[in-house]
């Protein structure tokens, strides 16, 4: 990561934060193999924090969609207090964006139609996974695959009723550039009213 990367300037950023992180989305698909790998951070009803890396499928003005679970422990938490931090770190260009917001979950209709997109694999290991629950060991996980791979031979396997899609309504935004002597840009956009604010953070 290079300490002389072009500054982030107030009056270079779009007022619009999902433009501004669409300019930084697209960028990064060309120096990173996964921009859509992001980190999202929840609190469950014991108030203990927990972080894990997914993968952004859908983003725009109604929010940054990821597929879960509803039983993992990152499901549980969104039921128990529906707010999540988001962050996505492109290294090479020496960029970080942080996304607060709520959490609601995607109609059954949005989640029908992602699963339906997954390889097969993967849709049986939905299927398959108690996702966060203990198992005995890999051989146990790997019987429950295979049953679940002879009950759908020949057939589409349908999306787990506890499985879908997590949308995070942003309701703030933080752009990090980093800089020389760790004096780092940072702004931060927050609702004002119909339009979004800009601060600039000290680093």
């Amino acid at each position: 990561m290079s300490d002389d990367a072009a500054p982030l300037l107030e009056h270079d950023v779009d007022p619009d934060p999902f433009v501004q992180f669409g300019r930084w989305y697209d960028e990064a698909g060309s120096a990173v193999p996964h921009p859509q790998a992001m980190a999202v951070a929840t609190v469950g009803a014991d108030g203990r924090p927990s972080v894990r890396m997914v993968l952004l499928k859908e983003w725009g003005p109604a929010g940054f969609t990821f597929y879960s679970n509803f039983g993992s422990r990152k499901g549980t938490d969104l039921a128990a207090n529906p707010h999540a931090a988001l962050l996505f770190y492109w290294e090479p260009l020496g960029r970080q964006i942080r996304i607060e917001g709520t959490v609601e979950r995607v109609g059954e209709d949005e989640s029908d139609r992602y699963f339906a997109t997954r390889p097969r694999g993967a849709q049986i290991g939905a299927r398959a996974s108690d996702q966060s629950a203990p198992v005995g060991d890999r051989r146990a996980l790997e019987d429950r695959v295979d049953r679940v791979r002879a009950e759908f031979e020949g057939r589409d396997v349908p999306r787990p009723p506890g499985w879908g899609g997590l949308r995070v309504a942003a309701d703030e935004f933080e752009f990090w550039q980093n800089r020389a002597d760790r004096l780092h840009d940072r702004l931060r956009y927050r609702p004002d009213g119909d339009r979004w604010r800009v601060d600039r953070l000290q680093p």
